[in-house]
């Protein structure tokens, strides 16, 4: 039997729909207020830690330590919160390295609050959101954690013009990516 060959050349045209939502710069306004609030978030937990001798300082990696430990006591039962693999890495490379996690999720969160604040690459800055999030969530910690995914994973979606009003806006044309009016876009 002859393998199926995949046509390259082919473009799949974006639905009105999702073009309204996630391309149009109409709706920046509502990006811009789910952006600064996940930002603030960020920020404000960040923050916190910087703060905290615990996280950042002479006890940096106490508190992420006992977070860590605490994930891998989720692990047993009939239905654990959290899955072998992500107890594994837990166990062998965050453990290990506490003190180096302690700083990156201090200043990861407190960068990616920034940026997000101040729509700089927001998109990208909305990826990293997410992924925090999921690695909270694999680690056994609900709180806040689902419905931040939710909204940083529509700012990745509406990444054209999650930062309009806001950095992108003078940063992404400089990038290569060309803001048209809508007569433009459709002729």
């Amino acid at each position: 039997m002859a393998a199926a060959r995949i046509n390259t050349n082919v473009q799949i045209p974006e639905p009105n729909i999702t073009k309204f939502l996630f391309a149009d710069a109409r709706l920046s306004p509502i990006w811009l207020v789910l952006r600064i609030y996940l930002g603030w978030q960020w920020l404000e937990a960040g923050w916190g830690k910087l703060n905290n001798p615990a996280w950042v300082g002479d006890k940096a990696g106490v508190a992420v330590g006992g977070f860590l430990e605490r994930a891998l006591g989720k692990t047993t039962g009939d239905h654990p919160d959290v899955t072998g693999w992500y107890a594994w890495f837990i166990q062998n490379v965050a453990l290990p390295n506490k003190v180096l996690f302690s700083y990156l999720v201090t200043f990861g969160e407190i960068l990616v609050g920034i940026a997000l604040i101040v729509g700089l690459f927001a998109g990208f800055a909305a990826f990293f959101a997410g992924l925090m999030n999921a690695a909270f969530l694999l680690a056994g910690t609900v709180s806040s954690n689902p419905w931040m995914f939710i909204v940083a994973t529509w700012l990745v979606l509406a990444w054209r013009t999650a930062g309009y009003l806001g950095l992108d806006y003078y940063l992404l044309p400089r990038l290569g990516v060309i803001f048209r009016r809508k007569a433009e876009a459709t002729s």
